[in-house]
């Protein structure tokens, strides 16, 4: 047997295996994303509504309670997520 042979097959099952393991790997995540696609959405609206800008108003003049988890209100969290997902979206895209 070729040496070369035996050296071409293994590596070719180790790209075949990393190639696998990603594939099912991604598989999960794009399950997992379409599960909150529907939040999204809710958010994206949220966002573009003006009702964010209210809500975070609403929050500097101190009219949340300051044990009310509030991280969709930070100056920038929500719109950078937003902003990611699109850059998710491109990258897939051009895969």
């Amino acid at each position: 047997m070729s040496s070369e042979l035996i050296t071409r097959v293994r590596a070719m099952e180790e790209d075949y295996n990393a190639v696998a393991e990603a594939v099912k790997a991604l598989e999960e995540a794009v399950a997992g994303f379409e599960e909150v696609a529907c939040r999204l959405q809710r958010l994206s609206e949220y966002m573009d509504s003006g009702q964010w800008r209210r809500d975070f108003e609403a929050d500097e003049a101190g009219c949340l309670p300051s044990d009310l988890p509030r991280g969709v209100l930070s100056e920038d969290g929500l719109y950078n997520l937003l902003e990611d997902v699109e850059a998710l979206r491109a990258r897939l895209k051009d895969l």
